[in-house]
């Protein structure tokens, strides 16, 4: 195989910005994040499990560690970073920090975006939804009883900001 074989240019919308890149065939998408200085989306377990890479692609949240870069060109990928676009904390990270619904921070920005996800799908989900749906992300600070809290407290907030 030669390198015309496993280099390609990929183009992408990252966080609302049109980007381009130039990556190898064994590049996955947490690698390539840090190359435009976006470090939320972290390798821990390197196997898909934990959830501490967790990004969105195309409004699907997967693991970044399992991700090739090079199958999001074309593609929207978002990040924890892009969730403060207006210069104001979301719903969702205020009341992560309301709640303290973290210890170390490494597994917070998986938490937080897979909230967002799943406050879009469902604005008012109960503990064992909110338990189901955040089983992929592990927190080995063991911030779980304040992770349901800060879920619910965004939902509520966001409801009342809705009917607003």
């Amino acid at each position: 195989m030669d390198a015309s074989e496993t280099v390609k240019k990929i183009r992408f919308t990252l966080n609302g910005r049109p980007v381009s890149a130039t990556v190898e065939s064994h590049v996955d998408l947490v690698d390539l994040l840090r190359r435009f200085d976006l470090g939320g989306a972290r390798e821990s377990c390197g196997q898909g499990l934990c959830g501490c890479c967790t990004v969105v692609v195309d409004g699907v949240a997967m693991s970044g560690c399992l991700t090739l870069a090079q199958l999001v060109d074309g593609k929207r990928v978002d990040t924890i970073e892009g969730l403060d676009q207006t210069g104001a904390l979301s719903p969702v990270q205020q009341a992560f920090i309301d709640e303290g619904a973290f210890q170390c921070g490494f597994c917070t920005p998986g938490f937080v975006l897979m909230t967002h996800q799943l406050l879009e799908r469902n604005p008012d989900p109960s503990e064992p939804e909110i338990r189901d749906y955040l089983a992929g992300n592990l927190c080995r600070c063991a911030a779980y009883p304040e992770i349901i809290r800060a879920v619910k407290s965004a939902a509520s907030r966001m409801r009342a900001s809705a009917a607003a």
